[in-house]
């Protein structure tokens, strides 16, 4: 049906439906309505008169062929089903009876998901924790949405599933769509600053934090599979409330306010997170680690003492950050000498190590090297320290060889044994490796005189790098499609199979499961699979040319 007022009168016209375009449109709402009441009573209804008596003398279907009507909508196990709709219907409780009247639409939205067995599974655990509250039946009931919204988050996402058993209420938020939109971090602050106020004991502090965790990263999980948010907000709201998680519990073993706010009660040195990767880029998906370096500067306490008190914050943040409902990993990895190197370092000690020891790698992973809690003053300096380290004022050919080489030797020797390098998400050939590698070196190489390339966002450096001409806008396009397409996928990955993998998988119910939470339409497992296959192989050939080609020195793009 067209949606403009005149092919809509001409429409009207020609069929003689109508007189005229609201006519016509009215007309067309009110069949569609009847139609979809029919296709309910006769197709979805009867599955319930096989568990329930129905008051209204519906169709009676047996067990067998309730069943067989399960499978015929798209449950796999349904004898599994038929068991969930027997739960929530049997009986003559309110709630039963309200329930009745719901699993017959709400069956019809499930077998429209991607997993309508698990959502239908998932519905049930979430009714059995609040199908006895006042309002948890009457929003599915009366609200115009929130019973589809539900519907399709539980058959899309087990990340969603297994989280919501956590924090059941929180599916309040999808009566109300402002509800869905990531809170902003000066919010998050604010409830950080009040959590550590009324709670006098680190352990307490933490857990009250680690549970705010829990309950921003399902806001931003149902925003994202209901198709609210892009990959940016979505980013920036991930590593917002990563952010304030490690801030708060870093505040609640010190004794301290949050970064930027008087010391209080100081515990005699200066201590500082800087978020790496990205987290320091501030381009966190679903399933991503933390990196992160510690950093301290002598006060009070000073010598081996200082070091020590370093330690034990670093060793209590760890501790307390840790998660068996939603882990938090911080990966100390991209620290200098990475696993082999020092847990903690003093702010003179990371200078004399850049000075003396630092290689490629090293000033490159420092590209992405931002504080996000701690001591400002340290925080500060440690920025001023990085910024001398990755954003030299000349890069030589032989460095510039040095980073190709390792790059080579990245795709030949970190890929795992066995993976395909074309569906390598993180790895792979085009994939997020080769773009930010690709970026860092134009930033290695240009920042120090084009301040534009001084960021630690992969995208907007690649945005600078192009209006500096350092790269054609066409190639920067492609390179920026397949960094976001593969940043999407792995966040897809993680809510659709509630872990985290960066291999693009080859069965075709997993597919078809990422690529609904991506948006597609039903049965677009092979057209994900070509597209990823497709962005990705025109971002290598640009990276490949760009890349791995002649040593590139400063001036405009010429080709």
């Amino acid at each position: 049906m067209p949606r403009d007022e005149a092919s809509l009168r001409i429409l009207a016209r020609a069929t003689g439906l109508a007189a005229g375009a609201a006519q016509l449109s009215t007309r067309w709402a009110d069949t569609k309505h009847r139609v979809r009441g029919l296709h309910e009573r006769l197709f979805y209804r009867p599955l319930l008169s096989a568990v329930a008596a129905l008051p209204d003398g519906d169709l009676v279907l047996t067990s067998a062929q309730a069943e067989a009507r399960l499978a015929a909508i798209g449950f796999r196990d349904t004898k599994g089903a038929f068991a969930h709709i027997a739960a929530l219907t049997g009986g003559v409780s309110r709630r039963a009876t309200i329930q009745r009247h719901l699993l017959p639409v709400l069956l019809q939205w499930f077998s429209e998901g991607a997993d309508p067995d698990y959502g239908l599974l998932a519905f049930r655990r979430l009714s059995d924790s609040l199908g006895s509250t006042y309002w948890f039946l009457r929003m599915l009931r009366d609200s115009s949405g929130a019973a589809e919204r539900l519907t399709r988050v539980l058959s899309s996402s087990r990340f969603v599933g297994e989280l919501l058993e956590t924090i059941p209420e929180s599916v309040a938020w999808l009566e109300n769509e402002n509800d869905l939109r990531p809170r902003p971090l000066t919010v998050l602050r604010e409830e950080t600053r009040a959590v550590l106020a009324r709670h006098q004991t680190p352990d307490a502090a933490a857990s009250v934090l680690r549970t705010a965790r829990r309950r921003e990263i399902l806001r931003l999980a149902f925003s994202s599979i209901l198709g609210r948010i892009s990959i940016d907000q979505l980013a920036t709201g991930l590593t917002d409330v990563t952010a304030t998680v490690i801030e708060g519990v870093t505040a609640a073993i010190r004794g301290t306010g949050l970064r930027g706010e008087p010391d209080g009660d100081a515990d005699g040195i200066e201590f500082a997170v800087i978020g790496m990767g990205r987290f320091g880029g501030a381009e966190l998906g679903f399933g991503s680690d933390a990196d992160v370096m510690y950093v301290f500067r002598a006060g009070v306490v000073t010598g081996e003492a200082a070091h020590t008190r370093a330690m034990f914050i670093a060793r209590e943040l760890k501790r307390l950050t840790e998660d068996s409902r939603l882990p938090l990993d911080l990966d100390l990895g991209l620290r200098p000498e990475g696993k082999n190197g020092a847990v903690a370092r003093s702010l003179d000690s990371y200078e004399a190590y850049y000075r003396r020891w630092s290689l490629t790698w090293e000033a490159q992973a420092l590209l992405r090297g931002r504080g996000v809690a701690g001591d400002a003053r340290l925080l500060a300096d440690f920025e001023a320290l990085a910024d001398s380290v990755r954003f030299p004022v000349a890069i030589d050919d032989q460095a510039v060889r040095e980073i190709k080489r390792m790059k080579a030797r990245v795709e030949k020797e970190r890929l795992p044994q066995g993976a395909d390098p074309n569906r390598h998400l993180k790895l792979g050939r085009g994939s997020l490796s080769d773009v930010e590698w690709f970026v860092q070196l134009l930033q290695l190489q240009h920042a120090a005189a084009i301040p534009e390339l001084r960021t630690h966002s992969t995208l907007g450096a690649l945005h600078a790098a192009a209006r500096a001409g350092l790269v054609s806008d066409a190639d920067a396009e492609t390179l920026r499609a397949a960094w976001i397409f593969a940043s999407r996928c792995r966040s897809a990955m993680t809510l659709w199979m509630n872990r985290t993998a960066d291999t693009l998988p080859t069965d075709r119910i997993q597919l078809e499961g990422i690529a609904r939470i991506l948006e597609y339409p039903p049965g677009s497992a092979n057209r994900l699979e070509d597209d990823y296959l497709a962005v990705t192989r025109r971002a290598r050939a640009v990276f490949e040319r760009r890349f791995y080609g002649p040593v590139e020195h400063a001036g405009p793009f010429a080709g």
